[in-house]
């Protein structure tokens, strides 16, 4: 009886990995997929970092809020309130312009810095030059 019940219990745990743990694995490798092909394409794409330095800016920066007081809606972006999202998003877009653009600005020291240092840092020079992104445009 005791086989019975551990063979039980083993197709119960096969058909919980197949309901539950396997569409998770799908989408895991399909993700994996669709960042090498991507990563291939960036390697053709002379435009690539230029994309890259926005995603990362676009991470950076915080999204648009919106903020309902009785019947009328606010949006508010760093803590500054705009009557139309299109006004908000605008000024969220031109922060992230001005993120990416300080990115470019600082590449050339942090690359100089990685020659003059010696060994070199675990840290890329992107990461590095985003540690110092901590300015605002205000």
């Amino acid at each position: 009886m005791t086989s019975v019940y551990w063979a039980c219990a083993f197709v119960l745990a096969c058909l919980l990995f197949y309901k539950f743990a396997l569409p998770r694995l799908k989408k895991f490798d399909a993700e994996n997929v669709a960042r090498i092909e991507r990563e291939f394409r960036d390697k053709q794409d002379a435009n690539a970092h230029i994309r890259h330095a926005l995603e990362v800016a676009d991470e950076q920066v915080e999204e648009v809020q919106e903020v309902r007081v009785g019947s009328v809606t606010h949006y508010i972006f760093e803590a500054e309130a705009f009557a139309t999202r299109n006004e908000a998003e605008e000024m969220r877009a031109r922060r992230v312009g001005v993120v990416a653009r300080r990115f470019y600005d600082e590449l050339p020291a942090a690359l100089m810095a990685r020659s003059e240092s010696g060994p070199r840092s675990p840290l890329s020079a992107r990461e590095r030059a985003s540690a110092r992104w901590k300015r605002t445009i205000h």
